[in-house]
């Protein structure tokens, strides 16, 4: 495949300048052309980056060479490059100071579908998530999916809360980006090497890296490439996180780029919960307490199901095909009962409804095999929302 000078010279300074994307901005906005850096010869790079910058002996020949072998190699993995210059480049991330100079994309769909959706939300946090952080994770990202507006899911492809909010997207039909600390072909962790292809062939989605390809998981590049989730997002949500977490640094990207920064509220004695609350204390974040919330908060109120009759419909279609029909009212009114107040336990919810537990352990395992509801190991009953 033959490349442009101007797409090899923009390929090669996205490499140069990944680690020092301020510098590259900054440069590329003075110059206003990749090509035109590299024929302003060592005297004329050192004016601009200044006498002592280690990166101007790295704008040479060396760096179009090792661009078009990237190039070619992002290529043999069916992805492709895209640059600053190129009119589909996300104006979102365009926008922020020290956006990169090129993003490696690897999708089905075409640059233009993957950057341009209504509406894009990042949903980050920690690895080690809690029963609570997944529950709430899907409920957030499911309710997202019940809006009219088409909604991009944007995360980092990390196992925990990342994974979960990918997952989440592709089973309520959301196009989700997923940006990665890597080459485009060396999908880490190594657990999602087949949710990176459910992405990948999923309509809108998209593998998404800075660096370009061959480029192995280092600790530095995870820091660097939160700013990238934050910088795609109109808005991100912390879903749970310590106080020193890859999430937290996302999240203040997020604000200090001007965007909305949304946070889960967790208990305060745990640790998992200690980042969502100082953000929500020190008032860089909104406190969500509801999935409507992020939905009205967004400015996302056509909802389709909505509290009430939406749901009640919804069940109801959902167990007519398998429920004699004088058995349905019974069960809604169950389900509503546990949509309620999610994480009663059955015998709660025995003495709630007036019920004798034997019928409501019956009626409960019929609505998990219809796949409506879940009941954890302490026998704690909630609503499985991204079926909602």
């Amino acid at each position: 495949m033959n490349y442009s000078d101007e797409t090899i010279a923009m390929a090669a300074l996205s490499d140069i300048f990944c680690y020092h994307p301020r510098t590259g901005a900054a440069l590329y906005e003075r110059v206003g052309g990749a090509a035109a850096i590299f024929s302003l010869g060592h005297e004329g790079l050192r004016e601009l980056l200044g006498p002592g910058s280690p990166l101007t002996d790295s704008i040479g020949n060396a760096a179009l060479d090792k661009a078009v072998d990237d190039l070619r190699k992002a290529d043999s993995a069916g992805a492709r490059f895209l640059g600053v210059d190129s009119p589909d480049y996300p104006q979102l991330l365009r926008d922020c100071p020290d956006y990169p100079l090129g993003l490696y994309v690897c999708s089905e769909s075409p640059d233009s579908e993957i950057f341009s959706p209504a509406k894009s939300v990042a949903f980050v946090g920690t690895r080690d998530l809690s029963p609570y952080g997944r529950k709430w994770c899907e409920k957030l990202v499911g309710a997202l999916g019940n809006c009219h507006t088409r909604i991009c899911v944007v995360s980092g492809l990390a196992l925990g809360i990342d994974g979960i909010a990918h997952k989440t997207a592709l089973d309520a039909g959301l196009p989700t980006i997923a940006v990665m600390a890597t080459g485009i072909e060396s999908i880490y962790p190594y657990q999602h090497i087949q949710l990176a292809k459910s992405i990948a062939s999923s309509p809108g989605s998209a593998l998404v890296t800075t660096y370009p390809p061959g480029t192995s998981p280092l600790a530095t590049q995870f820091l660097s490439r939160n700013r990238i989730i934050a910088g795609l997002s109109e808005a991100t949500v912390l879903v749970e996180s310590k106080v020193k977490g890859g999430g937290m640094i996302t999240a203040r990207h997020a604000a200090d780029y001007g965007r909305d920064v949304f946070a889960l509220p967790g208990r305060v004695e745990d640790i998992r919960s200690g980042g969502c609350n100082l953000l929500i204390r020190d008032q860089i974040a909104s406190a969500l307490t509801d999935a409507d919330d992020l939905v009205r908060q967004l400015g996302l109120r056509d909802r389709i199901l909505r509290r009430g009759k939406g749901f009640e419909e919804y069940l109801h279609a959902r167990l007519s095909a398998s429920v004699p029909s004088e058995e349905i009212p019974g069960l809604i009114s169950l389900a509503r009962t546990v949509r309620n107040e999610s994480g009663i336990s059955v015998s709660e919810l025995a003495a709630l409804t007036g019920r004798d537990t034997a019928s409501v352990i019956s009626d409960i395992m019929l609505l998990q095999g219809e796949g409506i509801l879940s009941v954890d190991i302490l026998q704690r009953c909630s609503i499985i929302t991204k079926n909602m």
